[in-house]
């Protein structure tokens, strides 16, 4: 396993805040805590990396070895790594542009009863509408299909920033 440099990644720490819902017209998904909540400790980890195709499987690896430490039902993991896999790809791809020099960002927490992974991007984002569950129609092109794919996989998928950023929220069963 390559050596993490603490530019890159930031430790699973508890978090003594909550994340509320974030909505799709908001400017970031990054939510201020809610003291209406019940207390609950949330573990966050923060990671940064070049916004490359091919570096996508290694910083995945060590995004499901976070989601491995707080989810303990394989399916669950597995929905998780198609999704995050989906929305990594296309930080890479159209984000980015495959460039080393434009960083991919991602903001991973986890509670007892969820999972939630933020990826965020440097590019323009895309038309919201396409990404409307009420909107989606089948297709058979070969752009298009992941938004569908993650709102299956996922409790909850949201967009922000434009469309560069998306929230995937995954509620899990807690660990007995």
């Amino acid at each position: 396993m390559p050596e993490l440099k603490d530019s890159n990644l930031r430790s699973a720490q508890p978090d003594e805040r909550l994340a509320a819902p974030a909505t799709s017209d908001a400017a970031s998904i990054s939510p201020p805590a809610d003291s209406s909540l019940p207390h609950r400790t949330t573990f966050r980890q923060e990671l940064e990396f070049p916004g490359v195709l091919a570096s996508i499987p290694e910083h995945r690896e060590r995004i499901m070895e976070f989601v491995s430490a707080h989810c303990a039902d394989e399916g669950d993991r597995i929905d998780i790594l198609v999704a995050v896999q989906e929305a990594l790809a296309n930080a890479a791809l159209h984000g980015c542009k495959d460039d080393p020099l434009k960083r991919i960002r991602c903001l991973l927490t986890a509670d007892e009863s969820e999972i939630t992974i933020t990826v965020s991007d440097p590019g323009p984002g895309f038309d919201l509408a396409l990404a409307d569950p009420e909107r989606y129609q089948a297709t058979t092109l070969s752009q298009g299909r992941g938004i569908c794919l993650m709102r299956n996989l996922m409790s909850e998928v949201r967009f922000a920033s434009g469309g560069s950023e998306i929230l995937l929220r995954k509620r899990i069963q807690p660990a007995r």
